[in-house]
């Protein structure tokens, strides 16, 4: 696993915490609004309300910034994982789960655009593409761990490798899907969705007609 990023200084007092919020909502603000290229360390500071020295004691570049918004959506993306998962009982609502977590993640996506900056970010940033490798594996063990449940014949290195490929195709794919206009955006996802379902159904596929085929 990758060592989690952590800011130049901890925010260890109340009001220090709120400060770092602050930063944080107006960078991804000022990212949603013409991307992290063209985002001003100062104009963070400014719409933060805090002074330049403050930002930089707590982020040093905008390195830093795109780092710890990736580490937001990584937890938060993780929760959402691990609260659909808890609640499969059997195959068909794993079938279910992942078909619903695979449109939430594209949903996210659409809404967020500081997402496309934390990707071309691993491009050329050693520590966040560790970061996502990371949180990908976790995602695909989750993923494996409650599949393993309905294919105990499966050999668990290849179920989890299996699952670790779904979940990196997965991601390449929302990549893909929010470079492209929406309504080819929307049917890549869903291929991608079908594609998936049939591998993780095996020789259950005829459970497949259950499951929403479009997205919302």
């Amino acid at each position: 696993m990758a060592a989690p990023y952590t800011t130049r200084k901890e925010p260890t007092q109340q009001r220090s915490r709120e400060r770092v919020e602050r930063m944080l909502t107006a960078a991804r603000g000022l990212i949603a609004e013409r991307g992290s290229d063209a985002m001003k360390m100062g104009e963070v500071a400014e719409r933060a309300g805090v002074s330049i020295g403050s930002l930089y004691q707590f982020f040093p570049d905008k390195s830093a910034i795109i780092r710890a918004l990736a580490e937001r959506f990584t937890a938060d993306n993780r929760a959402c994982i691990d609260a659909e998962l808890a609640r499969v009982r059997d195959e068909p609502g794993f079938l279910t789960a992942f078909a619903g977590l695979v449109d939430t993640y594209y949903s996210i996506c659409l809404a967020e655009p500081v997402m496309r900056d934390i990707w071309s970010g691993t491009q050329v940033d050693t520590t966040l593409r560790e970061l996502e490798l990371a949180d990908s594996r976790a995602c695909a063990d989750a993923v494996a761990t409650v599949w393993r449940r309905f294919r105990p014949e499966a050999k668990p290195d290849e179920l989890a490798s299996t699952a670790f490929l779904i979940w990196q195709l997965g991601e390449a794919t929302m990549r893909l899907a929010i470079s492209v206009d929406r309504a080819e955006g929307d049917r890549l996802v869903e291929i991608y969705k079908r594609m998936a379902l049939r591998e993780l159904a095996g020789n259950s596929a005829s459970q497949l007609h259950n499951i929403p085929a479009t997205l919302d």
